[in-house]
């Protein structure tokens, strides 16, 4: 008999021990860990990218290249574009809406430096990582951005124009939106190594066009109407504009103008290699996504809290036109 219960006391006590063993432990935070890991690598990162205007040509290079970006190299984000239609108001509504839909992060392509800067600053309020592209905003540097010098897009043409445009020309100017930071510090690096130094030059036309190409077109049309075509340079803060400048020159029959850009978008660099337009500086929208869409995956993981950065531009010129051609047919911008 007490063989018997010794026997059933040994199993009692192993029957205990493996029960031990199986059940987890209140006090193992190990146990969590796994649960924990799954969270964060299951997280999708929802990315509002605000494009200033799709119906811009640089603008819409710019979102196509964020959205490439975000699918080629990060998994843990899906990007949603919004066209801002070079409207301030509906620029806020955009921003307004990624907050109330949740989103984790805003890039933001500023139309104007002022205008976009409360409805941001409010995002930032409510827990939305914001960061600007191809503008930054007069916020004090609260929001993170990468940007171009704006300032060397222009000087960079306007030392080459300096050599080029004959004395006692008349040229145009066309601007980008009023406010906006990079039309005013493009015309600002134009100043400073052109009109400063050649005061023989007679400005005859200048005026905003809001980046956009028929406008540029419209504005050329008048001016040469009103000087009866006697036309020699035109100076424009963006390809988009000098390229509707252009087309408005050649069906007046004008030849041989001379005409320059910021941007270095496709149609520009094809309109450089025909010859019929002289020069744009690159703002090469590939490097502006590849530094924000970096920037904001930092943001949001919390890699980093708070950068500014800037990429290089390059003059692009008929001497060196077909580099940038074949960048764009890379990466299936031409054909």
């Amino acid at each position: 008999m007490k063989k018997i219960l010794a026997m059933v006391l040994t199993a009692m006590v192993s029957m205990a021990a493996l029960a031990g063993c199986s059940m987890p432990s209140t006090t193992e935070k190990s146990a969590d860990k796994p649960a924990q890991q799954t969270d964060k690598a299951g997280k999708k990162y929802k990315l509002a990218y605000i494009a200033r205007a799709q119906g811009d040509s640089f603008a819409s290079w710019l979102a196509n290249a964020v959205k490439a970006e975000v699918e080629k190299k990060y998994p843990d984000m899906e990007v949603t574009v919004f066209d801002g239609q070079s409207k301030n108001d509906v620029i806020a509504s955009h921003i307004e809406n990624a907050v109330t839909k949740k989103f984790d992060a805003i890039l933001l392509q500023p139309l104007d430096s002022e205008a976009q800067v409360a409805p941001m600053k409010a995002a930032a309020a409510a827990g939305v990582k914001t960061a600007t592209v191809n503008l930054r905003i007069n916020d004090g540097d609260q929001a993170s951005a990468v940007d171009a010098d704006p300032v060397e897009q222009g000087a960079a043409n306007a030392r080459l124009a300096f050599k080029q445009i004959p004395q006692n020309a008349n040229v145009v100017v066309l601007l980008g939106p009023a406010g906006n930071t990079h039309s005013i510090k493009r015309r600002e690096g134009w100043q400073k190594e052109f009109f400063s130094k050649r005061p023989d030059v007679k400005i005859v036309g200048e005026q905003i066009a809001n980046w956009n190409k028929d406008e540029g077109m419209k504005f050329m049309e008048d001016w040469i109407q009103k000087t009866g075509g006697k036309i020699d340079a035109i100076i424009s803060m963006n390809d988009n504009m000098c390229v509707g400048a252009l087309e408005a020159s050649k069906a007046a029959g004008i030849k041989n103008i001379l005409a320059y850009g910021v941007d270095g978008t496709g149609e520009a660099c094809l309109y450089i290699k025909d010859g019929r337009m002289t020069s744009t500086t690159l703002q090469s929208a590939y490097a502006l996504a590849e530094k924000s869409v970096k920037l904001v995956h930092d943001l949001v993981t919390g890699a980093t809290k708070h950068d500014v950065t800037f990429i290089d531009c390059d003059l692009i010129t008929k001497d060196n036109v077909d580099k940038f051609i074949q960048m764009h047919k890379e990466a299936g911008n031409l054909k």
